[in-house]
């Protein structure tokens, strides 16, 4: 199905139509002027959308299309990408969602100008310190991929505000992380952490925490310094216990049930007693139990 896909697409690219060379851009061959013709304007950024091609490899004259802010290569059969992706350098949105892809070319660092990059379901087991380059980035998806750690590179990141690493193969939070001050919303779930490190306490505009499905088995005080955190889901861990100074997490608000509710997320857990009984009482009750007389 993928391979029909590709070769209609290519076979439309490849079409020669009689005056069909006329509004050609300067400078673009013919064969990028017809992939040009695919982009649309869109929220005033030059978009073009590739998604669901069933693309093996990328048209060599798509890096011609220097104008490109916003690129969507999502859900095709992409296994690499060539060094000629650095030549997009006004990428703004970059998604490579859903393909076969075990490396990111180092010359992603040349995309400055690069606040969106959605890598989520591919193959990669490692991203390149030339990532870090991209020093404008806002939000980064990992997920769903075969990564282990995140080089020190990303810790330039200081305007990422969301990054999500959930369905890795994490064992520690990688360090650069707990330099990107500015993020709000930090996504670990099903990975292979026991541990938070007590760094946690420098993300201090964090809302929303996620490190459910991992093997967690205690939860360090210092993340009870987050006072700005609304949704903190620390479920299907092996917590038996929490800190005493959980209590200062009032934005939480109450115990949460929903995935996507705010609040704190706790209930799975081998909780002892008699924390776990006084959890029937929801999360004031806890509170009211952990705060000093």
């Amino acid at each position: 199905m993928g391979g029909k896909q590709s070769r209609s697409f290519n076979k439309e690219l490849n079409r020669v139509g009689a005056g069909e060379r006329r509004d050609e851009a300067p400078g673009l061959s013919w064969a990028a002027e017809r992939i040009r013709r695919h982009a649309t304007v869109h929220l005033g950024y030059s978009t073009l959308s590739l998604a669901m091609r069933g693309l093996d490899k990328t048209p060599a004259e798509l890096w011609e299309l220097r104008e490109l802010q916003k690129l969507n290569l999502s859900m095709n059969c992409l296994c690499a990408l060539p060094p000629a992706l650095g030549a997009l350098d006004n990428l703004v949105v970059l998604n490579l969602w859903g393909n076969n892809l075990s490396s990111l070319p180092p010359e992603i660092g040349l995309l400055k100008k690069l606040r969106v990059l959605f890598a989520c379901r591919n193959r990669l087991s490692a991203v390149p310190e030339e990532l870090g380059s991209c020093a404008g980035l806002e939000v980064l998806s990992l997920a769903n991929n075969q990564i282990t750690g995140l080089p020190v590179s990303l810790a330039a990141m200081h305007s990422l505000t969301k990054l999500n690493l959930s369905h890795n193969l994490i064992v520690h939070i990688p360090t650069c992380v707990y330099s990107m001050k500015g993020l709000v919303f930090l996504h670990l779930a099903c990975n292979r952490l026991e541990t938070i490190a007590d760094q946690i306490q420098d993300l201090v505009n964090l809302k929303i925490l996620i490190v459910e499905g991992n093997s967690i088995h205690t939860l360090p005080k210092t993340l009870c310094f987050l006072e700005s955190l609304e949704l903190l889901n620390v479920d299907f861990n092996d917590l038996q216990n929490v800190p005493v100074e959980m209590y200062q997490l009032s934005r939480l608000g109450r115990l949460a049930c929903h995935p996507l509710d705010k609040g704190l997320h706790i209930v799975h857990n081998p909780l002892l007693k008699p924390i776990q009984e006084v959890l029937q009482g929801g999360l004031s009750a806890l509170y009211n139990y952990l705060k000093p007389t």
